[in-house]
């Protein structure tokens, strides 16, 4: 059984439709792991696809529809593996699609992905995302900065607003630690869903939370700092730009623990 599936609204995506969304930019996604036929946070995933739907189409598919989808694609492979369920407009980009145009779901499978061991390194790029909130598909300047940040030896980049705050990286969230308690960075950025998952989680455990904005002159008072995606709930980050951030071992199995108490549920 292949790890590789590829399917559009619930069944197996011909090369014929699959070729026009090779070349366009305007859908949105998440992306989930999948252990024993189960994710963690399928409601965050869901709610993430209905509100980014309203926002680029105007409307957003059911999720029983949706869930169907998911379902057909992990039938159709391995017990663990990587997901990504797209949404789209078949009316395309460069058009006003009338409000009986209906999104379609693609949904890719492929291997289980774990992350880096890390530490890493990250250097610091001045840029704010088109329309932040929503995890939309076309994002060049994410891809550019990485191949920037990792010609210039470092591991990954790492967002700084206008306003100098630390917002997200490529492809990642950004959680600090003061010694006692998790801060987020405020600005403007995607909401991740392993984010969602381990707060509502380290509220359960009663772990002190804040949000506070986070610029490059506040890192020296912080005593950790982790990225995490659907990957992983938190790999350590060593060096912020030309500032390095101590290793913060209790930090890392705290966000993990709160991970872990996630339950599994099937789509």
């Amino acid at each position: 059984m292949t790890s590789f599936v590829t399917q559009r609204n619930g069944r197996a995506a011909a090369a014929s439709e699959l070729a026009p969304l090779a070349f366009a930019g305007y859908a949105h996604f998440t992306a989930m792991q999948v252990r024993g036929g189960k994710v963690r946070g399928l409601d965050l995933h869901l709610e993430r696809l209905r509100s980014a739907s309203v926002e680029l189409f105007g409307r957003a598919l059911p999720d029983d529809r949706v869930r169907s989808c998911l379902r057909a694609a992990l039938e159709a492979g391995p017990a663990d593996l990587s997901l990504i369920a797209t949404v789209y407009s078949p009316a395309g980009e460069f058009t006003v699609a009338g409000a009986d145009v209906e999104p379609e779901v693609l949904v890719r499978t492929g291997p289980a992905g774990f992350g880096p061991a890390g530490p890493l390194t990250l250097a610091t790029v001045e840029y704010e995302r088109v329309l932040p909130t929503v995890k939309h598909v076309g994002e060049v300047a994410k891809t550019y900065f990485l191949r920037q940040a990792v010609g210039r030896g470092f591991d990954d980049a790492a967002f700084v607003d206008r306003r100098g705050r630390l917002s997200e990286g490529s492809i990642w969230n950004l959680a600090f630690w003061d010694g006692t308690s998790v801060v987020w960075p405020m600005a403007e950025m995607l909401i991740g869903t392993t984010m969602g998952i381990v707060r509502r989680q380290l509220d359960r455990l009663d772990v002190p939370q804040r949000v506070q904005e986070v610029t490059l002159a506040d890192l020296p008072a912080l005593a950790g700092a982790v990225v995490m995606n659907s990957w992983t709930p938190g790999v350590p980050i060593h060096r912020i730009g030309s500032v390095p951030l101590p290793q913060a071992p209790e930090f890392l199995e705290l966000l993990h623990r709160g991970y872990r108490a996630e339950p599994l549920t099937s789509p």
